[in-house]
């Protein structure tokens, strides 16, 4: 099937994207069509190399260009299009999304909190994809909870800072040319005291990586130490004691991509189980022919085009300068990764035995999809966060209506 069916186009045509907007889908999946034989060789690599291929990849053919603002002219904010972007890249190869999810999430704090200097210094790199970018947040002890990072940041003599302590589960810690970190710096009790810093392992000796992790789905992934790695006070992203305000600003803004590739997966999934209803012979007729199925292919288009609204609705809200974007972030990450996990899992019950042979579609989307219900907010923090919200939502409801 060609991967240019990875947008729903009634769903393109509504007011939430602009014909910009419709030209960058088609591109984006006219690119990721084009380059399906190379999909078949990047997973046949090690995750590390993969890595390093696919950032490259995107950054020649010019996919990371609106990392860097001021060559591209681009709008770092439109995270319609990063999530038209991601949804396309998901539906073709998990770990191209991957590649291009985690050099965005690296860019978008230097972007966005950068000084004029550390701007000019990496984002052309970072968009060209000859710099590999990782951001370390989690920790063993701090996942979801961002306040409670241990990794300690202590004033050195000369005005800079020494680190020590641990990173977890760091997407691209192998191979990234620059870390995004967050570290304790003692301006103040939990949240308050929180620092970003810019560091580039290749210059900065006492931080390493190790323990290299396999994933269900295999992606770059491995743990940071830091032993009295010592970096100039011009390694601060921000300011001093914004840190837990920046990387909460990052993933608020990401999440709702991550509901956008969610997507992409699902779509794939589904149109992998429909195509197969199709073509799959039961008795004198088609799998398709049965209500069990037709009724297990509807619940699936309906989980597609609800998820796509609410991925929608946020990239909008974010985009339009919304003060609420954040809630409907959370909204869209959580529909739409739980139920793109229900679609992937349906369409491998549709599927039977060939759903479930190793290095199948259904098969590898079985394991990716996973993860996605963990990764910038599990989906139980994700409940919780909206409920946060509700009530304030609600606080103007007239008297007459309770």
């Amino acid at each position: 099937m060609p991967l240019t069916s990875a947008f729903d186009q009634e769903i393109l045509a509504l007011p939430f994207y602009d014909d910009g907007h419709r030209r960058l889908a088609d591109a984006i999946g006219t690119w990721c069509d084009d380059r399906a034989p190379q999909w078949k060789d990047v997973r046949k690599e090690d995750p590390e190399e993969a890595g390093r291929r696919l950032v490259r990849m995107l950054g020649d053919d010019g996919w990371l260009a609106f990392l860097d603002p001021s060559a591209s002219g681009g709008h770092p904010g439109d995270f319609r299009a990063i999530g038209l972007m991601r949804e396309a890249l998901a539906y073709a190869e998990d770990l191209a999304d991957f590649a291009f999810s985690i050099q965005s999430l690296a860019a978008t704090p230097i972007i966005r909190y950068g000084s004029e200097e550390q701007k000019e210094r990496y984002l052309p790199r970072l968009a060209d994809g000859s710099l590999i970018g990782a951001f370390a947040v989690s920790e063993l002890e701090a996942g979801s909870d961002v306040a409670s990072v241990g990794l300690r940041a202590e004033r050195d003599v000369d005005g800079g800072y020494v680190l020590n302590g641990q990173k977890a589960w760091i997407a691209n810690a192998g191979i990234a040319d620059l870390y995004v970190v967050v570290a304790r710096t003692g301006e103040g009790p939990g949240p308050l005291g929180l620092s970003a810093f810019l560091i580039t392992p290749a210059g900065t000796p006492g931080v390493r990586a190790h323990e290299r992790l396999d994933a269900v789905a295999p992606r770059a992934f491995a743990h940071l130490s830091f032993e009295n790695c010592r970096v100039p006070r011009e390694a601060v992203l921000g300011k001093p004691g914004k840190g837990f305000i920046i990387a909460m600003d990052l993933l608020e803004r990401f999440r709702m991509t991550v509901g956008a590739a969610a997507l992409g997966f699902a779509r794939r999934a589904a149109d992998t189980a429909l195509a197969h209803a199709r073509t799959r012979r039961i008795g004198n007729g088609k799998l398709i022919d049965l209500q069990l199925p037709r009724a297990s292919l509807a619940d699936m288009d309906v989980r597609l085009n609800a998820a796509a609204l609410l991925v929608a609705r946020a990239g909008w809200e974010a985009d339009h300068g919304s003060r609420r974007f954040a809630r409907h972030s959370s909204i869209a990450k959580l529909y739409a990764t739980e139920e793109a996990q229900h679609v992937v899992d349906s369409a491998v019950q549709l599927l039977g035995a060939a759903g479930v042979v190793a290095d199948s579609v259904t098969e590898r989307l079985y394991r990716q999809i996973r993860s996605l219900r963990i990764y910038e907010g599990t989906s139980e923090v994700m409940r919780l966060t909206i409920a946060g919200t509700i009530d304030t939502r609600r606080a103007g409801l007239p008297a007459r209506y309770l």
